[in-house]
């Protein structure tokens, strides 16, 4: 077809958007990635009895229903897959161009956090009250706005064909966009998530082709300013116990060391099979605290054993192998930016939530993607699998 694109003529081309390129020749079953899908919807689920079996005896937090934890998980799963759906229909391009709105939404979201409309839970004021006993969680959402704001300002000129890799000032404005809401949310402060931006905006600049000196540089730069925040005494007095404790297990075991043995001594119980669903003493006797959010592997160790756990990993490896597959195999940098972007994001994550239940890494209450509870964070990633899909779906497909 002479002087015609066959991507643009599949229905995939970039002047095409929303029903009318999920209606084109190539269905949307087609293009789809169902190893990410299915590997994510099978930790929701997953993390579904694992959450319901962590809170049905907790009557102090499940208001005497015992289904209270299991139907909003479900519910969360739901609304994650529903803004999957429109993040898909919408189309990473199109978001592309809503950046600037998007990255002040949320600026204005974490902002209120510092107001009297955010409140505190265990430590960190990170979140704000909704009606209903929901709290939104604003920072998990900057996660996102910082991958598209950063990928669309360092492929812009690359993707024009202006530029081969970004130059030094594109780079300078990428960081300044990630700077803004990482000190403000450093202010509330939330370190975990903090840490989670930082690994971002790494993976973001080695996927773009930037200069490596930038990638040595702000290495350095954030070694240094670990040690002013530690020395400045900008953290809170239970961040730095918890640092401490993870420095020296054997430190107040009955205080901030508990979390971390009652952890080990779940996991640990659990051996190569497991106590059963529902039958672990130490998930039973409620032993491990905030086991539904941040300790929720101790669940799966304890009641499902090596193999469950281990279950798990291999999910979420499946997610971050083809989700490094679609940054590889898309045909523009943003799009390849994005994907990397999400790959440091869950695999980061992934990596402090299970190392913190093991003692191999210190306690920062960062939910495991898809099986914790949390809506903010179930939102989130869902968002991200539907930015995965679309950039998958908007790319030639190999005949």
């Amino acid at each position: 077809m002479t002087g015609v694109n066959s991507f643009q003529v599949s229905g995939y081309g970039p002047e095409r958007s929303g029903w009318t390129r999920l209606l084109a020749r190539d269905s949307v079953a087609r293009r789809l990635d169902w190893p990410i899908l299915l590997s994510a919807l099978a930790l929701s689920l997953l993390g579904t009895l694992l959450v319901y079996s962590a809170t049905r005896n907790r009557t102090e937090l499940n208001q005497g229903d015992p289904y209270y934890f299991l139907i909003r998980h479900l519910l969360n799963t739901g609304i994650g897959l529903a803004l999957m759906a429109g993040t898909i229909w919408l189309g990473h391009r199109a978001l592309r161009t809503a950046v600037p709105v998007l990255y002040g939404f949320s600026l204005l979201l974490i902002l209120l956090v510092l107001t009297p409309l955010g409140s505190t839970i265990n430590g960190a004021h990170s979140w704000i009250k909704l009606p209903g006993g929901f709290s939104l969680q604003p920072s998990e959402f900057v996660k996102v706005t910082i991958i598209l704001g950063m990928a669309m300002l360092l492929a812009a000129r690359v993707d024009a064909g202006d530029k081969q890799y970004p130059d030094h000032r594109t780079v300078v404005q990428a960081l300044g966009l990630a700077a803004v809401p990482m000190l403000i949310v450093m202010l509330m402060p939330d370190l975990g998530s903090v840490m989670v931006m930082v690994i971002i905006v790494l993976g973001v600049l080695l996927a773009s082709g930037a200069s490596n000196r930038w990638v040595f540089g702000l290495l350095g730069a954030g070694t240094l300013g670990a040690v002013a925040v530690w020395q400045l005494g900008v953290l809170d007095d239970y961040q730095i116990a918890r640092f401490a404790a993870f420095a020296n297990p054997a430190l107040d075991p009955a205080g901030v060391g508990y979390n971390t043995n009652q952890a080990r001594i779940a996991i640990g119980s659990g051996g190569l099979t497991g106590s059963g669903l529902f039958h672990g003493s130490q998930t039973t006797g409620q032993f491990v605290p905030e086991q539904q959010t941040d300790f929720v592997f101790t669940v799966a160790g304890e009641e499902l054993g090596f193999l469950g756990g281990g279950l798990i990993i291999v999910l979420l490896g499946i997610v971050l192998w083809r989700a490094c597959r679609i940054a590889r195999e898309t045909t523009d940098l943003y799009g390849t930016v994005v994907a990397a972007g999400i790959v440091a994001w869950f695999a980061f994550q992934t990596f402090e939530n299970v190392g913190m239940t093991l003692g191999i890494m210190p306690v920062t209450g960062l939910p495991l993607p898809f099986v914790s509870y949390g809506g903010s964070s179930m939102f989130a990633v869902w968002i991200a699998v539907g930015l995965l899909q679309s950039i998958r779906m908007q790319r030639p497909m190999s005949a």
